[in-house]
């Protein structure tokens, strides 16, 4: 799956954005056929005595069945990422910090760090210049008259 996955991201990469229809129908079936594939491979293991996992892979089968439209809404939605690792690297900041520096000494600077992070998260995603804006913001300049200005 892992190997249909990437190819279906260099698809919509080589397209420049999102498939046209007919291409992402394609991709759907190559993606149940990796699901059956699976599924076929896990009823061997069962019939072979290996039950270690299996319950957990199925589960996660099911989960890719069920959530299908959602984990290749990327094949035909330009804005949608193929991962979530900006999520990921977003969240990560909030536990860096206290490892580097030691916990905060109050719960109001906790929240003050994690409104600031939010901002220049917010700013990198839009492409904003993160000091310019920041020294905007601290002149009083709105949030959304930054991230609405050309």
């Amino acid at each position: 799956m892992a190997e249909a996955l990437l190819e279906m991201k260099q698809a919509v990469e080589n397209a420049g954005g999102a498939l046209p229809e007919e291409e992402v129908r394609y991709w759907e079936a190559v993606y149940d056929e990796r699901l059956a594939n699976g599924r076929r491979e896990l009823e061997e293991r069962c019939q072979q005595g290996k039950h270690g996992g299996v319950h957990h892979a199925q589960r996660f089968i099911q989960r890719l069945e069920k959530r299908k439209q959602e984990a290749l809404l990327f094949l035909r939605k330009k804005e949608v990422p193929f991962d979530n690792n900006q999520a990921e690297r977003d969240l990560r900041m909030v536990k860096v910090k206290p490892k580097i520096s030691g916990t905060f000494r109050q719960e109001d600077d906790a929240k003050a760090f994690c409104i600031i992070r939010s901002v220049i998260s917010t700013l990198q995603k839009h492409g904003k210049p993160v000091w310019e804006s920041l020294q905007k913001l601290l002149s009083g300049e709105s949030l959304q008259t930054i991230l609405h200005s050309s």
